[in-house]
């Protein structure tokens, strides 16, 4: 097969970052902070899925040990506003997504929640025993007005680094001693407006997983599912969209990581990824299905309810 150079053009589907913006007293608001890092936030207390904030280079993360950006993250928690974080939430243990989730915890007095391989990364960044949540799939964890539930699930293939982490690890560190560890369909209710939001940070599924479960919206990561069979792309939206009734997907995890949150967001080249296969397939089905079907706008504060 020929090796395809370039990367899909994300101005072809303008019309789909058109997720609502929220009032400033929106009783829940979402913020992408690029790949799967969301804020959720109801104005008093929030949540943030994986905090990946340092996004090295391809060059740093292909020959160099990796460490927190110390400047970058508190840049972007600044910019996002991040000053009532309870919790913390790695959707998986790849560099991408948990690199940065203890020092986030430690700046903000965040909880981090997870697995026994998101807090062997926190152990490493020498968070307290009673800053790190352990959870097993299906537990229901209060977290202020939030209810939490981490149901287990796989990641995409590839997947690069699979395994667990099983040892601290303490930056500076290579991409690879972040093992994939336990991967999350990350389910929220917000109690006081009783809504219900599913966040699928990477695009993998465990047949059944969600059966029985309940989310108006879905944020559904996207990296790697241009690569894969049409068939693997219509059970990936069956096994997360269609099992929890969502009626609005927003599209996450599609953008080139490998550069800061300060330049413009860009699709990751068709190397890894192939953004216009997705966008082909997920809109018919999104079409046939009457759901609306976004890509989201970064720091964009936004209510996909309304």
């Amino acid at each position: 097969m020929r090796f395809k150079l370039g990367r899909p053009d994300i101005s072809l589907y303008r019309n789909r970052f058109d997720v609502p913006d929220a009032d400033p007293d929106a009783a829940l608001a979402l913020t992408w902070l690029g790949v799967s890092t969301l804020l959720v936030d109801d104005g008093t207390c929030a949540l943030l899925t994986d905090g990946f904030f340092s996004r090295p280079s391809l060059l740093d993360v292909g020959l160099r040990r990796l460490t927190p950006s110390a400047s970058r993250i508190d840049y972007c928690l600044n910019r996002a506003k991040i000053n009532r974080l309870a919790a913390v939430l790695p959707v998986h243990t790849h560099y991408d997504h948990a690199m940065d989730s203890a020092l986030v915890a430690a700046r903000t007095g965040a909880r981090l929640v997870g697995g026994e391989s998101a807090a062997n990364i926190g152990r490493g960044h020498g968070l307290s025993d009673d800053q790190i949540v352990v959870a097993a799939s299906g537990d229901e964890l209060s977290l202020g007005p939030f209810t939490v539930t981490l149901i287990e699930s796989h990641h995409c293939p590839p997947d690069r680094f699979p395994g667990s982490i099983t040892a601290p690890v303490v930056p500076p560190a290579k991409a690879s001693a972040f093992r994939c560890g336990e991967a999350w369909s990350t389910l929220i209710h917000h109690a006081p407006s009783d809504r219900r939001l599913l966040i699928q940070g990477s695009a993998g599924f465990l047949p059944g997983a969600l059966d029985g479960r309940h989310a108006e919206i879905a944020y559904l990561g996207v990296g790697q599912l241009g690569v894969q069979p049409q068939a693997y792309i219509e059970q990936y939206w069956e096994q997360t969209v269609r099992a929890v009734g969502a009626r609005r997907v927003v599209l996450i995890h599609w953008d080139d990581f490998f550069r800061p949150l300060t330049e413009p967001m860009i699709a990751l080249p068709y190397a890894g990824d192939d953004l216009n296969v997705t966008m082909r397939v997920l809109s018919r089905l999104a079409e046939k299905d009457g759901v609306a079907l976004h890509l989201p706008t970064v720091w964009q504060r936004s209510d996909p309810w309304v």
